[in-house]
């Protein structure tokens, strides 16, 4: 299909980290095939830091990707549907991105409210996936795309390469750098050490995919009897699980409550990522940083590591199961402290396994 040379373009890909993350090949292989399109991009508010540095308001190195971003609030607004303040953003979204004028709209999450923030752009090329998340989502694309990639990011590819009829591969991602979140990583993690930076990331979306804290605590205790530097990202209301990990570890690792934009940051200065089916491990990912992934109930030929060197840790006793547990899911319990410091050897030292 041809297009113009300021051929405009919405995506629609809300939420979340890692969803967002899994979007971000496709859509560099875009902005790199078409360098001359306005591409726009529709986001929670909270997700911002993937795309743009604060305060960025244009395309540089703080906002690589797109050119200018919208934001639906939609978790907030279904709290309260029928407030002044919900109409009141909902119609300045809609007004927005009628005025953007785009010449496609192509929706990267499947699912209702993604697919119905799309046709708020008037468009008459909205694109999706035919057999999308929520299956409901495809009768409201007007071009329904058969994908046949395994892995999410596969079938984002997919999709973007039927925009313009493109054969496109994923390749490095774009993402922001912020100057201020550069500048505090560089304090936490000198750019001249003698010690090995390793990431340890205990939670996860829900409690089955949740490895157990004292495993991570028992490979944490491994890693600095070695002379590695071992840190603990803490994501929202997961600060009893660094607490154990510094407790158990007689407060040698160091637990990280920072923003996105300095997990970014702080990401491209370590040598791995140890964590499960989680953001943090997923932007490791994006920044070709090599990562250990304890799986369980999710698939990781669909959801797991990509793009970079990993080994994904699995039982063959877990079975895909989406279900919101709060325990961990039996076969999670199989993998063992021995198990992940035996892949972390075998990526950092590959020349001796």
């Amino acid at each position: 299909m041809q297009t113009h040379s300021n051929f405009r373009l919405l995506v629609v890909r809300l939420g979340a980290m890692g969803d967002i993350l899994h979007a971000l090949p496709a859509v560099t292989a875009l902005r790199q095939a078409h360098p001359d399109w306005v591409i726009d991009w529709v986001v929670e508010p909270r997700w911002r830091a993937l795309l743009a540095a604060d305060g960025s308001t244009s395309r540089q190195s703080a906002q690589p990707l797109i050119d200018h971003l919208h934001f639906a609030a939609t978790k907030q607004w279904r709290k309260s549907l029928f407030s002044r303040k919900t109409l009141h953003e909902f119609m300045a979204l809609r007004s927005a991105l009628r005025s953007g004028k785009y010449d496609a709209v192509i929706d990267l999450q499947g699912a209702i409210r993604s697919a119905l923030v799309a046709r708020l752009a008037g468009c008459r090329r909205l694109i999706g996936e035919a057999n999308p998340r929520e299956l409901p989502a495809r009768w409201l694309f007007s071009e329904r795309v058969a994908t046949h990639g395994v892995h999410v990011i596969e079938q984002d590819i997919e999709l973007a390469s039927a925009i313009a009829g493109d054969q496109l591969a994923p390749g490095e991602p774009w993402l922001p750098v912020d100057p201020a979140a550069e500048a505090w990583a560089d304090e936490i993690l000198p750019p001249i050490t003698n010690k090995i930076a390793v990431l340890i990331n205990p939670g996860a979306g829900w409690g089955a995919k949740r490895w157990p804290v004292d495993r991570y605590a028992a490979v944490a205790q491994s890693l600095i009897a070695r002379n590695f530097r071992v840190l603990v990202n803490i994501g929202p209301g997961e600060e009893p699980l660094a607490e154990v990990i510094a407790s158990q570890t007689s407060g040698a690792a160091t637990p990280l409550a920072c923003t996105l934009a300095q997990l970014i940051a702080i990401t491209r200065r370590i040598a791995l990522v140890i964590a499960g089916d989680t953001g943090p491990l997923h932007l490791a990912c994006a920044l070709g940083r090599p990562v250990v992934g304890i799986y369980g109930p999710t698939d990781p030929s669909r959801n797991g590591p990509f793009g970079t060197r990993f080994i994904v840790l699995r039982s063959p006793e877990s079975r895909r199961d989406h279900t919101r547990r709060a325990e961990p899911e039996s076969g999670l319990l199989t993998i063992q402290p021995t198990d992940v410091l035996r892949a972390t050897d075998a990526l950092l030292y590959p020349e001796s396994a």
